[in-house]
């Protein structure tokens, strides 16, 4: 938290943080996934993140930080970005049937969340949970 500041400051953009830092003593079921009709524990949904994390065409997997509700709480994500070489429209299939996202984003968007540099002939995925 202190290296992102006040996270509901909309005029910042919005943090990106890799999986260590944002499931690292999180236990808050209403931290990612909170929307899925049978949401898992983040550490259960870490694992499947961590699996996608190793494939050999994934640079990294990182967690876009949306905002922080309750002060005493973690804060919670919407987006998950997926740094890759494979097309888009095939990473949601590297998640289990129960964690495929509501969306499939080609690309950050132009401004909004933290610079991220992609290595070359690499494209960010984002899988977006409503």
């Amino acid at each position: 938290m202190d290296r992102i500041g006040d996270i509901n400051d909309m005029s910042l953009p919005r943090p990106l943080v890799t999986l260590d830092e944002f499931f690292e003593g999180n236990d808050d079921p209403g931290s990612i996934g909170y929307n899925l009709p049978d949401p898992l524990s983040p550490q259960e949904f870490r694992q499947a993140l961590d699996t996608v994390e190793a494939r050999k065409d994934v640079d990294a997997v990182m967690i876009e930080v949306k905002d922080l509700e309750d002060p005493e709480g973690w804060p919670s994500t919407d987006t998950v970005w997926v740094i890759t070489t494979a097309e888009a429209e095939s990473v949601p299939a590297w998640l289990p049937e129960s964690l495929r996202p509501d969306d499939v984003i080609d690309g950050f968007p132009p401004s909004g969340i933290d610079p991220y540099e992609l290595p070359p002939g690499f494209r960010a995925v984002g899988l977006f949970y409503d």
